[in-house]
């Protein structure tokens, strides 16, 4: 099932500032919140939706992403999880985006007694995956290391003893007007609620160590340099059993040998002899997985272009492939022999050999621009 639109989630148009986009978001998730609609499957994931769509549209990085290429920039429905509803649990939503409710629910966003509590959250990891024109031509699986920060093996936590497991600590203090009651986050346990109670020897003070681990990333058909993909979960783990840091990766495009990359189309110089030019003929050109075969029309000049429809790289959205675009070189044999030399000679002379005046070349930019209009 394919997911909707993100601004149509929010009921906002594309140009839509943060503030609007924020506030469409508190009021979908004021109205479809767990406390307001207990044991409501549908109110659950319409409150997912509304935090994926806030995720990606809040961030101005993963806006421009989204708006450049959908869905697809996220890897929706190739593994990568991009959104809060796709892998993030309630819990993780209620720690991402509390602060967005204020004092909605008791003063904490999460509700059922969530208090001030909240989970810590690992740090994000970047890496780099190189990727042929070939794999990016048909999407690929690629398996990569990664060393991170897991959990220790053994590791077990207990309730702070300094805030009691709230994640906060009261302070009472006299003023002119009475005594008030402030509450801020813990210092022990840093708001977590939780303490290490079993520090395995190869973990630190958090309960973590690390690891090399193995991943695989699923990547999408069209990708390009330089765009990055987010697998949620897979970037460090977090202190006290909380939320694991996303894992970054960004894409490298390796160079093709004879294939230039422009967007979804793909150039290559083809390069004929002087004869197949006059006379016409037939020429091979590369394909990203195979090859073609394309006629020669007698009289072709240097700089033709030629266009294969379809022979291109698919789009990243699947709006179909861009065309492969065959440029005609006219090859100018450098050493020739006598007989050569005296066959020319005699031809030297004639009148289909001598350029007509006013002839000259538009440039590759111009006739790319009349072949596109």
């Amino acid at each position: 099932m394919s997911k909707r639109d993100y601004y149509e989630v929010l009921g906002l148009s594309k140009g839509a500032g943060k503030d609007e986009i924020k506030k469409a978001y508190r009021k979908l998730a004021l109205k479809y919140h767990p406390d307001k609609n207990p044991d409501d499957k549908d109110a659950e994931a319409k409150f997912k939706e509304a935090a994926e769509a806030y995720e990606i549209l809040g961030n101005d990085e993963k806006r421009a992403k989204y708006d450049q290429f959908g869905h697809q920039a996220f890897g929706a429905g190739s593994g990568f999880g991009g959104g809060a509803g796709g892998g993030m649990s309630m819990d993780d939503i209620f720690s991402q985006f509390g602060d967005i409710f204020g004092g909605a629910f008791g003063g904490g966003f999460g509700g059922g007694g969530g208090g001030a509590r909240r989970r810590a959250r690992g740090s994000n990891l970047r890496i780099k995956v190189k990727l042929t024109l070939e794999e990016i031509a048909e999407g690929c699986t690629k398996k990569v290391k990664v060393n991170k920060l897991v959990e220790a093996e053994g590791a077990t936590y207990g309730t702070c003893n300094t805030c009691g497991g709230s994640g906060q600590v009261n302070r009472v203090m006299n003023t002119i007007l009475g005594q008030m009651q402030t509450a801020t986050t813990c210092p022990a346990c840093h708001g977590t609620g939780k303490t290490l109670n079993n520090k395995p020897k190869d973990a630190d003070a958090n309960g973590l160590k690390r690891k090399e681990e193995v991943i695989s990333i699923d990547i999408p058909a069209g990708v390009e340099e330089g765009m990055q993909l987010s697998l949620n979960g897979k970037g460090n783990a977090a202190p006290m059993g909380g939320i694991p840091g996303d894992l970054l990766v960004v894409i490298e495009e390796q160079e093709h040998p004879y294939l230039k990359r422009d967007g979804n189309n793909l150039h290559y110089d083809c390069y004929i002899s002087f004869i197949d030019a006059a006379l016409g003929g037939h020429a091979e050109v590369p394909l990203v997985k195979s090859k073609a075969r394309i006629k020669i029309e007698a009289g072709t000049q240097s700089g033709k272009l030629l266009r294969l429809r379809g022979k291109g790289l698919p789009d990243l959205n699947g709006y179909g492939r861009g065309d492969l675009i065959v440029n005609m070189n006219v090859w100018t044999p450098q050493q020739l022999n006598e007989t050569e030399k005296a066959t020319l000679e005699s031809l030297k002379e004639s009148e289909n050999f001598i350029p007509k005046p006013g002839t000259k070349d538009k440039g590759f930019f111009q006739r790319v621009k009349e072949m596109f209009g």
